[in-house]
C-alpha cells in the first residue's frame, strides 16, 4: 500500500525527511505542554495533540492552539496579580 506524502520543502530535503525522518524544533511554545514544532529541513509544521502525541498543524489547529495561548496568557497573568 502506497502512502502519499505533502511535500512542504523541496525534492532533496523533502527526500531526506522520508529516509531519516523529520528534525523538528520548536517554533512556538502555546503552552507548558503544547508546543508547535517546524522540520528544518522541509518546512513541515506539526503539534502536540491532546494525547501529547505530533499532528499536523491544521488551519483548526492553529486556531486552537492561539486560542489556548490567549487564555493560558491571561490566566498567568491573573495570577501573577493576586501574589503580587
Amino acid at each position: 500500500m502506497k502512502t502519499s506524502t505533502i511535500h512542504h520543502g523541496n525534492k532533496i530535503t523533502s527526500f531526506f525527511c522520508n529516509v531519516f525522518g523529520h528534525h523538528y524544533v520548536v517554533s512556538k511554545k502555546v503552552t507548558q505542554h503544547i508546543k508547535e514544532y517546524k522540520c528544518i529541513h522541509c518546512q513541515k509544521q506539526v503539534t502536540t495533540d491532546v494525547s501529547g502525541k505530533l499532528s499536523a498543524l491544521t488551519p483548526q489547529m492553529q486556531d486552537i492552539n492561539s486560542t489556548l495561548e490567549d487564555m493560558y496568557r491571561k490566566r498567568r497573568s491573573r495570577v501573577v496579580h493576586q501574589v503580587a
